[in-house]
């Protein structure tokens, strides 16, 4: 009797054994319904056995198996075992993980067939520059495996080449997967992907697409139809029989990283999977990760640049410094960015004033007693949202009421502190009554058709004064946005993440780079305290090889990734001490002493300790070398799990972690 081998959506390093009246090994990547526990799972089907490691007659009979799709490929569970190997995480997580919601539903609902829209009218490409020639003359679809990082200034035309490259792609009868990092940048690239194939048959896939929708396009990806995958970091697992080119847009973006269940790196999942199948991939960026460009350095990527802006009339912004030191500020606001807040407006241009902090305000405190709106389940404040009267947490999404006095002393004279968009935008209503002001932030713009109202009434000109978080920062063409005014730019400049400059250097690039991008000329405005620190520096001669030299050699002189290869084990618990109890055993085990190359630091808390009530521990794994950190770690995560643990504790192991 035929065994099935089973791969379920668990967190167990096992597969399941299920004996079948009849199946073959034409089988293997269908569903299957299985029964487990008392109730019934859906499955895929892994392996068919003559035999099993357990007598046939103590294994239930598999269910029903499901012939509405073709089997799942090869090349598709060579991916899922690559990303189950190198990030520990459970190869059914990894394979179900990767299947759209409504393929993994037992009761699945009715399918039913998606109206045909209205095919755009086709765009004439652009003249090519030099530059993006070259780019494009660089990658072949034809020629096999090859890695290359595009580095391009903001507005340098990188999405050209893209679209470029697809034309190739799809002269050779190939599938195209372009990957973004936000569900916020899709809209935009999805009309101009779909303006310039109009009949290639253009999918996206990303999180905010209804469970129908998001099965239609997979399935359409999945059986060919689909030429054009546009999608966020889940669809790299999307199977397309086709493939034959991988983009990878604003790759150094940290959205690539999935920061919970199986903790990938769509970006180095596409690499692997171009090098499977042996096709190209591009990894483009106007500020790459440390990493990236490592690699181009060491020449394992091709490195490709663009140095001009696209646009024969446009031109790099003019980026300054204004020492807050010596200028006083009004709400945060200093007169040099009012004053050129106010010149565009008479000129009836755009300004965007930057300030990464969503809501009123940071806090709420007490200047009696010392109280502070302290999230009760987490180690942060509670921000306050004037707008809707709430305290809220970013980190969990605890909120409640305003307290009309302190919640210690009754003082009814409590009050924010700092600023964040809300009050921003409040008080620049005041400054400038008679201006059009847009705030842009997670609160303001929750889904994609209000994103999509609200880049319509950018580009109409319906804005004068943008109040934006980073959902500006990138990706977006505004032509008629002339000035950048940069807030609170200084709180990442001396944070212990090693990581932190690296982030702050992208985003303060990536947020100037929306200045000045047609023929009007743009002006970049950074307020800080600190003028003469270097990172400053290299953002005014947009510098980023002089930037990424120096941090590189920072890096490898303090034993940092991308010379040292780390992977964190965390421990969360409803008391730290029984987290950091766990971590310590776990450092003990014997199996640590049997890998010298293998360096385990002492635990340590978290430095956001508490989470939705639960105190949270890590302990850092590093070795100078990436294979010997590969072989210690399936043997440490074996003997992790065999570990006496309390019950409510939870543990995971992340791969090449970004969060410490």
């Amino acid at each position: 009797m035929p065994v099935l081998r089973v791969a379920l959506d668990l967190p167990l390093h096992r597969l399941f054994d299920y004996v079948v009246a009849s199946a073959s090994a034409q089988d293997v990547g269908l569903r299957v319904r299985v029964p487990f526990g008392r109730g019934e799972k859906l499955g895929v089907i892994v392996e068919v056995a003559s035999d099993s490691d357990w007598p046939l007659e103590q294994l239930k009979p598999a269910g029903e198996i499901l012939r509405d799709l073709p089997p799942l490929p090869e090349d598709f569970f060579r991916l899922c075992r690559f990303a189950s190997a190198y990030y520990q995480a459970a190869l059914g997580e990894v394979i179900l993980q990767a299947l759209p919601g409504g393929l993994k539903r037992l009761d699945p609902p009715d399918r039913r067939n998606a109206r045909a829209g209205k095919l755009p009218p086709p765009i004439e490409p652009p003249q090519l520059t030099d530059e993006q020639a070259r780019a494009v003359d660089a990658v072949d679809p034809a020629a096999g495996f090859t890695a290359s990082l595009l580095h391009g200034v903001t507005g340098s035309g990188k999405t050209e080449v893209y679209l470029r490259l697809i034309d190739k792609a799809l002269a050779l009868g190939k599938q195209v997967l372009l990957l973004v990092p936000e569900i916020n940048l899709t809209p935009q690239l999805e009309g101009r992907v779909r303006a310039r194939f109009p009949e290639a048959g253009v999918v996206s896939l990303h999180s905010e697409l209804a469970e129908a929708a998001r099965e239609r396009n997979w399935r359409a990806a999945f059986s060919g139809q689909a030429n054009i995958v546009l999608g966020t970091r889940l669809a790299i697992f999307t199977p397309m029989p086709r493939l034959g080119l991988i983009v990878v847009d604003e790759e150094h973006d940290p959205s690539f990283k999935q920061q919970d269940g199986m903790r990938y790196s769509a970006r180095d999942v596409a690499v692997f999977r171009a090098h499977q199948l042996g096709i190209p991939v591009l990894l483009g960026s106007a500020t790459p990760s440390l990493e990236s460009w490592a690699n181009a350095q060491g020449k394992r990527y091709r490195l490709l640049s663009l140095h001009e802006r696209a646009n024969p009339e446009a031109t790099l912004p003019t980026v300054k410094i204004l020492d807050t030191r010596r200028i006083a500020l009004k709400e945060g606001v200093s007169e040099p960015l009012i004053a050129a807040i106010q010149a565009r407006l008479e000129r009836g241009e755009q300004s965007l004033v930057f300030l990464n902090r969503r809501g009123y305000a940071p806090v709420l405190a007490c200047p009696a007693c010392g109280w502070v709106s302290r999230c009760k389940r987490c180690a942060a404040n509670l921000v306050l949202h004037l707008a809707d009267r709430r305290l809220r947490c970013h980190h969990c999404g605890f909120e409640h009421g305003i307290p009309k006095a302190c919640l210690t002393c009754g003082n009814q004279d409590i009050h924010p502190f700092g600023r964040g968009t809300q009050r921003l935008e409040s008080w620049l209503q005041e400054q400038f009554p008679e201006a059009r002001i847009l705030r842009v932030d997670r609160d303001a713009v929750k889904s994609r058709k209000q994103w999509e109202a609200v880049l319509e009434r950018i580009h109409g000109g319906e804005a004068d004064i943008l109040v934006g978080t980073q959902m500006l920062a990138k990706g977006h063409d505004f032509p008629k946005l002339t000035l950048v005014g940069i807030l609170g730019a200084d709180s990442a400049l001396f944070a212990a993440d090693c990581r932190a400059p690296e982030r702050l250097f992208a985003q303060l690039m990536q947020v100037a780079g929306r200045a000045g991008r047609a023929e009007l000329k743009g002006e970049v405005l950074i307020q800080t305290q600190y003028p003469d620190h270097p990172l400053f520096a290299a953002v005014v001669a947009h510098d980023y090889a002089g930037f990424a030299a120096g941090q590189l050699k920072e890096r490898e002189q303090a034993g940092f990734p991308p010379y040292a290869f780390q992977a964190m084990l965390r421990a969360e618990a409803p008391q730290m001490a029984d987290a950091i109890a766990f971590l310590k055993a776990a450092a003990a085990l014997p199996e640590v002493a049997g890998h010298a190359n293998v360096l385990i630091y002492d635990p340590v808390p978290m430095r956001m300790a508490r989470l939705a009530n639960l105190e949270r521990g890590q302990l850092l794994a590093e070795s100078p070398s990436r294979p010997a950190l590969q072989a210690f770690l399936p043997q440490w995560r074996e003997a992790i799990a065999g570990l006496k643990a309390p019950s409510k504790l939870r543990w995971h192991i992340e791969v090449d972690p970004l969060e410490f």
